[in-house]
């Protein structure tokens, strides 16, 4: 299992019991005396994996209470909204090869609201990434894009419905991001006038509010989507998981792209070979690819422009980077 060792969960921790329970109840496995080596792994919650130190059983265990501290009513309502999202896009079968989404185990929210999920081993996408920008093995990206399209095709087909989008929730969420870069003094009221000035601009487009709406992911981001053999993907993390417009993830992962090749090499265009390579095998999904790509294409950029924004909030990058995404967000923006 990848992550860092840790050490023995005790025996006198309630959550030995739990995780007992889970392997018996939900993976079918007895051991008389269960021992569960822990694994520190990444991710914005407290996340770990444990492995069973006999049968080899492998699980995730994600703890809410973390995230929310004393607000334990919401951690244990993002706990259960997870549980139910995974169930849900499971029930769309999207289960095994080459679409998979992780299996949720079991809940409990008195033990720091913790969900027990299924471990997919393979590699995070931001691993490809890396991969490409440091060793330079572009074709290897390539090919992980092409799998991260099929799959995110899949996901917005079939779980699309009869209504169509409703622009006036991601005119929010950009209005909200752009007041927080405000309010963290990453942007002058110049920047906030022009950028809001943009999105009026993008929400008089028809193109905004023609599609049907679709089962997002909600927090497509790199560290959520693993690769296994050929074209297998496995999605995690779903606690966003909403309706909306297909182009929400789709920018995102474009977004996020764009964001790393301007982190590591300082040149925005090396990632627009990629981009491009995505954003046409997404549209190959469809019984017209080319009207489909034209369609995308359009309506990327604005989402493109809320992920580099997104991320220009955190203060964990530096203020110089965060004006170039801000500055790059903008010019997303005048694409129109």
């Amino acid at each position: 299992m990848n992550g860092n060792y840790i050490g023995y969960v005790q025996r006198s921790d309630s959550l030995y019991d739990f995780l007992c329970q889970t392997i018996t109840d939900r993976l079918g496995i007895r051991e008389n005396k269960p021992a569960f080596r822990v694994f520190r792994l990444s991710g914005s919650n407290e996340v770990y994996g444990y492995e069973e130190k006999h049968s080899k059983a492998q699980l995730i265990c994600k703890f809410f209470g973390t995230m929310f501290g004393w607000d334990h009513n919401k951690a244990a309502s993002k706990a259960y909204q997870e549980y139910e999202s995974l169930e849900t896009l499971r029930g769309y079968d999207l289960v095994g090869s080459p679409h998979h989404v992780v299996k949720p185990y079991a809940l409990n929210p008195d033990i720091n609201c913790v969900l027990a999920m299924e471990y997919f081993g393979g590699e995070q996408f931001s691993s490809a990434i890396k991969r490409c920008i440091v060793k330079g093995d572009c074709e290897h990206l390539f090919w992980r894009l092409k799998s991260l399209a099929y799959f995110l095709a899949t996901q917005h087909n079939r779980t699309a419905g009869s209504e169509t989008v409703d622009f006036n929730s991601d005119y929010k969420y950009f209005g909200t991001i752009v007041g927080r870069l405000h309010n963290s003094s990453r942007i002058e009221q110049c920047d906030v006038d022009e950028l809001l000035w943009l999105r009026d601009i993008w929400r008089e487009r028809p193109s905004m509010w023609q599609d049907r709406q679709v089962l997002l992911h909600g927090d497509a981001t790199p560290a959520n989507f693993i690769f296994g053999q050929g074209l297998d993907v496995a999605a995690i993390d779903l606690e966003r998981m909403k309706r909306g417009d297909r182009m929400f993830d789709v920018g995102r992962i474009a977004g996020e792209l764009q964001h790393a090749f301007m982190l590591t090499t300082g040149d925005k265009n090396r990632a627009e070979p990629f981009i491009g390579h995505f954003l046409w095998e997404y549209s190959c999904h469809f019984p017209d690819r080319e009207q489909t790509f034209k369609s995308i294409t359009s309506r990327t950029p604005y989402y493109m422009a809320i992920n580099l924004m997104r991320v220009a909030r955190n203060d964990y990058i530096t203020s110089e980077y965060s004006g170039r995404l801000v500055a790059q967000a903008k010019e997303l923006l005048r694409s129109y």
